[in-house]
């Protein structure tokens, strides 16, 4: 087995996969402007996979081989599903693969799949049995929660013992979602129980981290291997740079502009334009007149109408 997890500077930077949100486009956004040593994809439906509208379900699996290592994030609760998803993700030259076994949206969860796998052990294992043996070798890993309604350390005692090369521990329960802040007091109980039932397991800790700085101090204070942001990098693209700081509103703007183009050449008509405006925050804060911007952005309906108000600003600004 070809396991990237063991080759990666400790400690390492994980993007992690958000719905909507970390797909091709803005991962080579994310490249261009300080990249993390792994990225994740969006997460993708196992029996969306295994449909006849694979095609569409798939594109979230897109990506460009200067992103890798990239895992691919699959979730479902049919252990067949799992085997020949992850037969098809090998194929298209992924380092890994994950198992959404965190998400707490009840679109998923009300059919027993991702978060509602932490109350169904037996259900889990053998998804993660048919991940390993589809995966042609490649390192399996889990994305979850510390538990359901309150601490359930039994569960990832239960996920090390699957001998999994990684597991990303979100450290809040699926009631809390991410309602309070994360708990990192409990980072030291579970690399208690990594190092006794599987040391080779790396533990990658999520939840409110913000800055490189964060991630050097919660090393120090915890000692898990690696650090996943979400939140954090939508709150501030360049986080992952240890050089660009103090982002002015020109590069601000032009890495916007720089995402659209990218959206273009990646999408095409395929998918809304709208979709863009989720970002807006994200590069369109911070400076006199940004949230006058947003609120005539919010407005528009296609690239061109990106282009132009974003253009006509930096004319004027």
């Amino acid at each position: 087995m070809n396991n990237f997890w063991q080759n990666l500077p400790i400690p390492f930077t994980v993007l992690a996969p958000m719905d909507g949100v970390t797909d091709a486009v803005f991962r080579q956004i994310i490249l261009k402007i300080g990249r993390p040593d792994v990225f994740f994809t969006e997460f993708t439906s196992c029996e969306g996979i295994m449909s006849p509208g694979r095609e569409k379900v798939a594109e979230s699996l897109k990506f460009n081989c200067n992103e890798q290592p990239i895992v691919a994030q699959i979730w479902g609760n049919n252990p067949e599903n799992f085997y020949k998803t992850s037969q098809f993700v090998k194929n298209l030259g992924f380092a890994g693969i994950d198992i959404n076994m965190g998400c707490p949206d009840k679109i998923v969860t009300k059919d027993g799949s991702c978060s509602a796998l932490i109350n169904n052990p037996t259900l889990a294992e053998q998804i993660i049995q048919a991940s390993k043996e589809g995966s042609g070798g490649l390192p399996i890993s889990v994305k979850t929660r510390i538990g359901t309604k309150g601490e359930q350390m039994e569960w990832i005692s239960f996920l090390l013992e699957q001998k999994l090369s990684a597991i990303i521990v979100h450290l809040r329960t699926v009631e809390e979602l991410s309602k309070v802040r994360a708990h990192w007091e409990l980072m030291p109980k579970i690399i208690k129980l990594r190092n006794k039932i599987s040391p080779k397991t790396l533990i990658i800790g999520n939840g409110d981290i913000t800055s490189l700085k964060e991630i050097e101090i919660k090393y120090k204070q915890y000692g898990c291997e690696g650090f996943m942001v979400g939140r954090g990098v939508l709150a501030n693209p360049w986080m992952f740079s240890e050089t660009i700081k103090n982002i002015g509103v020109e590069d601000r703007i032009k890495t916007f502009l720089d995402h659209i183009d990218i959206f273009d050449k990646t999408w095409g008509k395929d998918k809304n334009a709208e979709n863009l405006k989720k970002f807006c925050k994200a590069y369109i804060n911070n400076f006199k007149g940004a949230a006058v911007l947003r609120d005539r952005i919010m407005n528009v309906k296609s690239t061109v109408e990106f282009r132009e108000i974003i253009c006509s600003y930096l004319k004027t600004s």
